[in-house]
């Protein structure tokens, strides 16, 4: 039986209404026309009713080149016979289209054509693969950018390094949040929890086919804990760096301090106006202070210059 599958982008409720007539209750509706906000990401799922199984997926996509973390969000309405898919333009938490793509439908519409009797529930299939695929191949380029983040550690200016700490966990943070709900969401599927009342939408077949998906988020959830891991060591070792640089100068400043305590001692002791002061009417007197604070002044450099202290 042939796959009955309509796709939007950015629908209007009258567009999502008229795709499905008298089918979607005025829940679904609402949830497949909610813009797709950057801050305000939907929490990825299956849920059935109505005869029909809905789902919500965010599919990751990093920007290398603009160190730019966005979400294509799709959304899928599942029958026996037939597919609704809704791609959302990924939006700012004003509203406005950021300017990232929707998610592309063009390589899954050519995989449905070779063959007009896939089941919808091979499309979804085919979707979540893609969004496991896509969390496998961000953390992987996540991972490749903490590499080199920790291999410049040394050189890079510390208030860019913690600046790019900061993004690295709040990206993790963020791709933990989507990452689980998608696991659990296709492990309902894979334990049989997500079916129409006939058991026709996912076969056991493809039930196993979810479980190489369910396996794939798994590895990846494994792999972003790594991730989360070398933050982790690359922030300790910041801020060892910062901590041994403010000794570095806590040490400069001691050694300074010491140096002018002895010359300011001398001074202060030869300033007292006493009348019966040794050398107060010595020929040499003057000389004598200069000599004894050059003196003291040159032993004390030499031994914080050995102590490595300055």
């Amino acid at each position: 039986m042939p796959v009955n599958w309509v796709d939007l982008c950015d629908p209007t409720e009258d567009e999502v209404a008229a795709a499905w007539p008298g089918r979607l209750s005025p829940d679904v509706v609402r949830t497949l026309c909610a813009p797709a906000l950057h801050d305000d990401l939907p929490r990825p799922r299956f849920t059935t009713g109505g005869g029909m199984v809905v789902g919500v997926f965010l599919l990751p996509v990093l920007v290398a080149e603009r160190d730019h973390l966005y979400h294509q969000e799709i959304d899928l309405v599942l029958a026996a016979d037939a597919i609704l898919t809704v791609r959302k333009t990924p939006r700012g938490s004003d509203g406005v289209p950021s300017g990232d793509p929707a998610y592309g439908i063009d390589e899954l519409r050519g995989y449905v054509r070779e063959d007009d009797d896939r089941l919808p529930g091979h499309v979804a299939r085919f979707i979540v693969d893609d969004v496991a695929e896509s969390f496998l191949d961000l953390i992987d380029a996540l991972l490749d950018l903490i590499d080199q983040l920790e291999d410049g550690v040394e050189v890079a200016d510390v208030r860019s390094v913690q600046r790019r700490i900061s993004e690295f966990r709040h990206d993790v943070l963020r791709l933990r949040r989507i990452l689980g709900p998608t696991r659990d969401a296709v492990r309902r599927v894979v334990d049989g929890r997500v079916e129409l009342e006939d058991d026709t939408l996912f076969p056991r077949e493809l039930e196993l086919a979810f479980g190489d998906v369910y396996d794939k988020l798994l590895r990846a959830g494994d792999s972003l804990e790594s991730a989360r891991e070398l933050i982790g060591g690359v922030r300790d070792y910041v801020q060892a760096r910062v901590a041994n640089d403010q000794n570095e100068v806590m040490k400069r400043l001691t050694a300074a301090a010491s140096i002018l305590l002895v010359p300011t001692f001398i001074v202060g002791l030869y300033g007292q106006n006493f009348r019966d002061m040794p050398e107060l009417h010595w020929r040499f007197g003057y000389l004598w202070s200069w000599a004894l604070i050059a003196v003291t002044t040159l032993g004390q450099l030499w031994w914080f210059r050995r102590r490595h202290w300055i």
